[in-house]
């Protein structure tokens, strides 16, 4: 399942539901936790369900509550069965978190829906971002620059400038390195500024250069800058295609000269990956 872009939706928004359907989006997130106030999330839950059953084919998420929450119990009692693709889990914390969602999801029944945690939103998930590898559900790991703040008595997470404070680009940075480590898409975290389409296209530029292959968004206007900046452009796929074939011509070599410059093996991986992600 390819993941570029995914959409939040306000799960007690099933008119805003149905138009983000046509947003682009590679996967919808229909949201049940921070979008919906405590009163209104029995009414979410029915409308999501609803929407999963109505809409089987499209790509759709759900972020449940917290497994520690007391609201996640009914969360996955009302929409598993409109299986949904995957399940996007707040405040994980480490593999144990997402060892426990697998069993909740066995139990009642459901073998498929893959899981996306949100990997940095307390202290004690810092610690745990190395200990994601070989759970059989997992579709990656994701991150978020708003509960982390608050959690550690933090001001802010930006810069006066904008930029992630220290403490929050390392938050960055340790699920970037997670997610490689557990074999597994590293999806950047939401751009707020949803009108700024320029400087959302140069946080996503950023965040492809670093390593994520997808980010979540807020707004359906910024699902095409999105899809853009996580889609390797012809000339990257040339390029790669160049280097993979150089290699091909000389299967023993670790060293070769393409077009002027130095490869080796780290460049063959990267165009192995360029490909994998345009699907060639």
């Amino acid at each position: 399942m390819r993941l570029r872009s995914l959409l939040f939706v306000p799960g007690d928004r099933p008119d805003r539901m149905a138009k983000a359907l046509g947003a682009g989006a590679d996967a919808l997130i229909l949201d049940l936790e921070d979008s919906v106030a405590g009163a209104a999330k029995p009414e979410a839950r029915r409308a999501v369900a609803e929407f999963l059953h109505a809409n089987a084919t499209a790509p759709l998420w759900v972020r449940i509550n917290p497994l520690n929450s007391g609201e996640a119990e009914r969360d996955l009692a009302a929409i598993l069965s409109g299986h949904p693709d995957g399940i996007v889990l707040p405040k994980a914390e480490g593999g144990a978190s997402v060892a426990e969602l697998t069993r909740r999801l066995t139990e009642a029944g459901n073998a498929t829906a893959q899981i996306l945690p949100i990997a940095t939103e307390t202290p004690a998930a810092i610690f745990q971002l190395g200990s994601y590898g070989g759970l059989r559900r997992l579709a990656g790991l994701t991150w978020g620059a708003e509960d982390l703040p608050a959690a550690i008595g933090a001001t802010s997470a930006r810069e006066a400038d904008g930029r992630y404070t220290p403490p929050i680009e390392l938050a960055r940075s340790l699920c970037l390195f997670g997610a490689a480590a557990a074999g597994v898409a590293a999806i950047e975290t939401v751009y707020p500024a949803f009108r700024d389409l320029d400087g959302l296209a140069a946080y996503a530029a950023r965040a492809r250069r670093d390593g994520f292959t997808g980010m979540m968004a807020i707004h359906p206007d910024q699902i095409a800058a999105i899809n853009a900046a996580f889609t390797p452009s012809e000339a990257e796929v040339a390029h790669a295609r160049a280097v993979i074939a150089a290699f091909e011509a000389s299967p023993g070599a670790g060293t070769l000269s393409l077009d002027g410059r130095m490869i080796d093996r780290p460049h063959l991986l990267q165009a192995q990956r360029i490909l994998a992600i345009a699907g060639r």
